[in-house]
């Protein structure tokens, strides 16, 4: 499974490239926002422009995701030839970010511009990223409209499971990937019972119909999901920095290291010219 980092934020993105194992970037609108405003205020002279072909070059040779912001398929289709455009030529990395269905409420009458967006960038060659899936048919449709990459938001599903049965919870809250029972009923959403089970069933549909699509898990919330998914058959999971930055962690690891600093034999150290840390 392939990691991206979710996140706009030139620090966080050279920090986690210093990992050696990051593999691409997600953005939308407001994190780019939040991380330009960020770098203004230390009194840099940047503009937006810049800020984004900035986050390009440092992550030539891996996907980065730049999203539209109208909701209907002319301008939706303009903005994403436009980022493609003005940004592609500097690293050759541009994805644009789609959402699967623009509509603010489910009366709307345009509920297939995003598909129709989808289609178009994509048989003109621009990769194309579909975000806000929460149902593996809108990840069918998608992947057949061309969508390279497809992001159902596993974090936001397990929110919204939780909202309609009224449970109070922290969005760090770890959630069951089997589901969580409200009595003797498991909250559901029209038989998703979990996040890690929307990944599931879409990978199911994927392997069985033959798509190629890579499965992108997003809205990750803490590192136990980053597991759950990759089992569920993520190809990749995006991933805000402060969970990125927990994965190694884990208490017995800290107390073994502790133990073997410890215990380290002298002539050992000066044979390899290290000064013991205690």
């Amino acid at each position: 499974m392939k990691f991206f980092l979710d996140s706009a934020d030139i620090n966080e993105i050279k920090k986690t490239l210093d990992y050696g194992v990051l593999d691409g970037v997600t953005t939308n609108p407001s994190l780019i926002r939040e991380a330009f405003e960020k770098e203004k205020s230390k009194g840099k002279n940047i503009n937006f422009d810049s800020y984004i072909g900035d986050i390009l070059k440092l992550c030539k040779g891996k996907p980065v995701s730049l999203e539209v912001i109208s909701r209907d398929y002319k301008n939706m289709v303009r903005e994403g030839e436009t980022l493609y455009k003005k940004f592609n030529k500097i690293a050759k990395n541009v994805f644009v970010k789609v959402p699967v269905n623009p509509c603010l409420d489910l009366k709307c009458s345009s509920n297939m511009d995003g598909i129709k967006v989808i289609k178009k960038l994509s048989d003109k060659k621009i990769p194309v990223n579909c975000t806000l899936i929460f149902t593996p048919e809108q990840a069918l449709l998608a992947a057949k409209a061309g969508a390279r990459f497809v992001s159902p938001f596993v974090g936001r599903i397990d929110d919204y499971l939780r909202e309609t049965a009224h449970m109070k919870f922290e969005k760090r809250d770890y959630f069951p990937e089997e589901g969580w029972k409200n009595g003797k009923k498991t909250l559901e959403d029209n038989g998703i019972v979990s996040g890690v089970m929307l990944i599931k069933e879409i990978s199911e549909i994927f392997k069985k119909q033959k798509v190629q699509s890579e499965i992108l898990a997003a809205s990750i919330r803490n590192t136990r999901q980053i597991r759950e998914v990759a089992l569920a058959g993520a190809d990749i999971a995006t991933i805000p920095f402060n969970v990125f930055d927990k994965i190694a962690s884990h208490l017995k690891t800290a107390e073994g290291m502790k133990k073997f600093t410890k215990d380290i034999v002298p002539e050992y150290a000066r044979m390899l010219g290290t000064k013991i840390e205690k």
